[in-house]
């Protein structure tokens, strides 16, 4: 099929695209920038994909296009009318994925709440359980994504969208082939942990590389969204169509403007070392803790240097939808501000080349961010909730409880 470049006018409403398609062998995708909701409207170069490739664009096309398609099946719809109305909106989007999926895709996506494989989670490219993106239909992967939009606030589901898209990137970056499934933007995981539309207590988890979200809810009220991991790399696209693409930008401007901000006497009790560790300390563990706490306490700053602070902070609790962040927060709360601390290791100035590790720390949570591999362009952050990581003791104390 010969490549085709079409030049298309399209407004681009609050970071929301609009994409096109004709004929069955062409697919179009969009790609975009959404910045603080301002309106913009750009000339995009839309490529016409070589049939093969037409899976691929489609994840992507639905991932980002998701906020605004009204239109769904006649399955899709009938499944939305048979939903219990009891559920939550979390419970009945899954209930509504559910529906939307084969016998055999149900075998493969759904596991026990108590099973072991719920704990079974890492950041890294690697084999995973559970039912990825390109196993799906269009319709199915509406519907995941659709459940993903619950959890998630416009904020995180747009920088895991990015996340995604880095794949690409990563692929043309490595001189991989086109069809390469090692960095590939379908090869993304959903699991479900008990059934949302009967069990009081369920879960569920989407994972792939640098994506790691884990949720658990009892009593249609959503209590665990952790472990929740985030990574990019590159940190900052240095070449090609994607260059200056930086998603995790706030994260490490905002904990340089923290570190920045420290009077002499403050940074001294700051810095931990002069050395970044090379990956966050927690890791991929399954019980998250830090012994021996260290860094400048919240009641060690002025009040400037405690709203960065909070702002820092901020910017990940809010990666979840403002009533859950609201909860996150209260927890924090009442542990107590003055308890949290500020870590830093390693380079002090920002930029490539420059390895550097900050930390936030207090009684119920641990946040990391690390920017080692890779000449320093290449970032990991995680939130651990240490009271509630993957539900919780408690939780799976009644989920026990409730089967007998």
């Amino acid at each position: 099929m010969p490549i085709v470049s079409l030049v298309i006018h399209v407004p681009i409403i609050l970071g929301i695209p609009i994409a096109i398609g004709t004929g069955q062998q062409l697919s179009f995708l969009l790609f975009f920038e959404h910045y603080r909701g301002k309106l913009q409207t750009e000339i995009v170069n839309f490529i016409v994909m070589n049939p093969l490739f037409i899976k691929k664009v489609v994840i992507l096309f639905v991932l980002i296009s998701h906020s605004f398609l009204s239109c769904h099946s006649q399955a899709d719809t009938k499944a939305r009318q048979n939903t219990p109305a009891h559920l939550s909106d979390m419970a009945k989007a899954a209930y509504v994925f559910l529906q939307t999926l084969s016998e055999k895709q149900k075998v493969k996506i759904q596991f026990g709440f108590n099973d072991e494989e719920r704990y079974n989670w890492h950041y890294i490219p690697r084999s995973r359980k559970g039912l990825t993106l390109n196993e799906m239909t269009d319709q199915q992967i509406k519907a995941a994504f659709a459940l993903l939009r619950t959890a998630l606030s416009d904020t995180g589901f747009n920088k895991a969208n990015s996340i995604m898209q880095l794949e690409n990137v990563l692929r043309e970056v490595e001189n991989r082939s086109a069809t390469d499934t090692y960095r590939d933007p379908g090869n993304y995981s959903f699991s479900i942990f008990g059934n949302p539309a009967t069990d009081t207590i369920w879960g569920w988890r989407l994972e792939g590389h640098h994506i790691a979200f884990n949720f658990s809810s009892e009593d249609n009220r959503l209590v665990s969204g952790t472990p929740g991991f985030l990574g990019s790399n590159p940190a900052v696209v240095l070449s090609g169509s994607e260059k200056g693409k930086y998603i995790l930008k706030d994260e490490a401007e905002l904990g340089f403007a923290l570190l920045h901000s420290l009077k002499k006497e403050q940074t001294e009790k700051a810095i931990i070392s002069n050395d970044a560790p090379g990956e966050i300390l927690t890791a991929a563990s399954r019980n998250a803790m830090i012994n021996d706490p260290k860094g400048i306490l919240f009641n060690e700053l002025d009040s400037q240097q405690q709203k960065i602070f909070l702002q820092l902070l901020s910017i990940y609790i809010h990666r979840y939808t403002r009533l859950f962040a609201e909860g996150l927060m209260k927890e924090i709360d009442k542990a107590g501000l003055n308890n949290l601390r500020f870590a830093w290791a390693g380079e002090q100035q920002p930029g490539i080349g420059h390895p550097h590790y900050y930390r936030i720390q207090g009684p119920t949570i641990i946040i990391e961010y690390d920017n080692t591999q890779n000449n320093a362009n290449h970032i990991h952050t995680v939130i651990r909730d240490l009271k509630n990581d993957f539900g919780g003791d408690e939780l799976l104390k009644h989920y026990k409880n409730d089967q007998h």
